[in-house]
């Protein structure tokens, strides 16, 4: 324990840095742009697709979520158990071109979080992530620039894109550098979803997230991150892992 507080305390600090750091730049934002919007999130029965919607239905937004439902990334119909009746759901494939190109018709924005997450995975299936981070994406795209130039998307990215970090905090010149095949298709979606942005001017922008946590996250394991499944063992009294001396953060 005495090092998992150690790396608690180092943690703390990089991410008070972080934050000082990231808040020099940040940019006020009005939400009211939100209110009464048609807004469609993708893997919105996941951890964040559903905390986004409490958000959505909170400023006044008419919100579909989209998901597939598949065990193995996170969908569950219990993470709007408190919106169930103010969002409307719709189980679908982000792989199913057809219904994507219905789905995305008429909508303000577009908030793409649905993806394949287990780095490990993509390493053993390959194809299925290529399938979903990359080749989806492109038919979503695609989708918006037949049917709705003017819809605004946010799509979500990773860190894992720069692999090991040549530097901390990581920015937006950091060089993309991925280890893995979920980082090399999640880059490719990104630069789908810019190229599409200045081509078509479609507005597109990429959030590259990473370890992200908070009520209703994953912790049965390591899929979508280490960080649910060290605290379900933290809470069950099991030991957790720890590579190193637990005094990096890095």
């Amino acid at each position: 324990m005495a090092v998992c507080r150690t790396f608690a305390k180092k943690a703390q600090k990089v991410i008070g840095v972080f934050l000082a750091w990231k808040l020099q730049f940040a940019v006020p934002f009005d939400y009211r742009i939100f209110s009464q919007s048609d807004v469609l999130v993708t893997g919105g029965l996941g951890f964040i697709g559903s905390s986004l919607a409490r958000r959505l239905v909170a400023l006044g937004a008419k919100v579909t979520l989209v998901d597939s439902l598949i065990p193995e990334y996170g969908g569950n119909l219990f993470n709007i158990y408190d919106i169930r009746d103010r969002v409307e759901v719709n189980r679908a494939d982000i792989r199913d071109a057809d219904a994507m190109a219905s789905l995305v018709k008429r909508r303000n924005f577009l908030f793409n979080l649905a993806g394949q997450t287990s780095h490990l995975d993509s390493m053993t299936d390959p194809l299925t992530d290529l399938n979903i981070n990359a080749a989806a994406q492109l038919h979503i795209l695609v989708a918006c620039r037949l049917h709705n130039r003017g819809v605004k998307i946010v799509f979500a990215s990773t860190r894992q894109i720069y692999g090991r970090p040549h530097y901390l905090p990581v920015d937006e010149k950091h060089p993309p550098n991925p280890i893995d095949v979920n980082g090399i298709n999640k880059l490719v979606g990104e630069w789908y979803h810019l190229l599409y942005n200045n081509v078509y001017k479609i507005r597109a922008c990429a959030l590259r997230l990473t370890n992200t946590y908070g009520p209703g996250m994953r912790v049965k394991d390591a899929r979508q991150t280490f960080l649910g499944v060290w605290i379900r063992h933290l809470i069950e009294g099991e030991p957790i892992q720890l590579f190193g001396n637990g005094k990096s953060a890095a």
